[in-house]
């Protein structure tokens, strides 16, 4: 009796285990579900509200360049321009600097300093978007106007894109704001790359007579490449989707910039500055048009960086702050 006492125990253990495990999965299973949900249901809103757009503007939204809502000419071309100027020159600025703060901190500083400066570099991510717009416009943006945009035109004048006159707000104090915020996301991502890369490849170069930068430059930054670039995409899917940072000190000017310093507009800046403010059921959907084209945009930005960052980390969770 008393065996078949335990045996019948054992079997009640089992099973609220296996009802347990059950449980579990059902509940991560769900999770998942509803985050797939939510990107599928901002596909299918986005695309339901602004279809008369897209019937109405046609092709030539993506690069026409007159946007009138009274008469209800829509086209996002100088949006776009916009866009991608500010977010390929913050993120060319950002990826030099992270990736250079990344091989110090993994190849360089000593444990006393890599961690206070990782945590400093982080930090920032930590910060709200508006105080980095409010810095650009009360700090940085007045330093540009009064201070290094006149030595920058006196030094670079001479190439038509750097000619102009400097302003507070623009796409210089845009490209800045921009590149300081995507900075954490690019140093994090590109240090744990840079740390992935096994220490028998550092050891076995150095073996043979290599320097330190010999080392860098001939084992580390070969394998971590495709893990920075990852980091840099990653970059570059948050300076294309930021908002109201760059809304403050970009000018929302709608045309297409001539100079660094002219006012411009980015696809995020104009759903927020106009969405509040629409004049017919047309602009509206055209907003909203713009929405679905940054959202297609963002969405293969940051697959192609979780697919190259899987590649060099071999699967492995990589810590990002985003």
């Amino acid at each position: 009796m008393a065996g078949l006492a335990q045996e019948r125990g054992r079997t009640s253990l089992v099973n609220r285990v296996r009802i347990g495990d059950w449980i579990f999965t059902a509940l991560v299973s769900a999770a998942a579900a509803v985050v797939l949900l939510i990107i599928v249901g901002l596909f299918y809103e986005l695309i339901t509200r602004s279809w008369p757009a897209v019937t109405h503007n046609g092709i030539d939204f993506i690069w026409a360049t007159e946007w009138n809502p009274p008469r209800e000419v829509f086209n996002a071309g100088t949006f776009i321009v916009g866009t991608v100027v500010t977010s390929v020159a913050a993120l060319v600025i950002a990826t030099a600097i992270g990736v250079l703060v990344a091989i110090y901190l993994v190849e360089i500083a000593p444990p006393m300093v890599a961690r206070p400066v990782s945590f400093m570099v982080e930090l920032l991510a930590a910060i709200p978007s508006v105080v980095f717009g409010l810095w650009g416009v009360f700090v940085l943006g007045v330093f540009i106007r009064d201070d290094f945009g006149p030595r920058f035109v006196d030094v670079f004048g001479f190439i038509p894109f750097f000619d102009g006159t400097p302003l507070i707000t623009g796409l210089l104090s845009a490209v800045l704001i921009l590149a300081t915020m995507i900075l954490p996301t690019v140093m994090a991502v590109s240090r744990d790359v840079i740390a992935a890369v096994p220490r028998s490849q550092r050891e076995g170069i150095v073996a043979l007579g290599a320097t330190r930068w010999e080392m860098i430059q001939l084992t580390v930054l070969p394998y971590a490449r495709s893990g920075v670039l990852g980091a840099a995409i990653l970059g570059l899917a948050r300076a294309v989707g930021e908002t109201l940072a760059v809304t403050l000190v970009i000018g929302n000017r709608v045309g297409i910039p001539h100079t660094i310093f002219d006012p411009a507009y980015t696809m995020a800046s104009a759903i927020a500055n106009q969405f509040t403010e629409v004049e017919n059921d047309m602009h509206r959907a055209s907003l909203l048009e713009v929405a679905l084209l940054l959202l297609i945009i963002t969405f293969l930005i940051n697959v192609a960086a979780r697919l190259l960052v899987w590649r060099v980390t071999g699967g492995q969770r990589v810590s990002v702050v985003e």
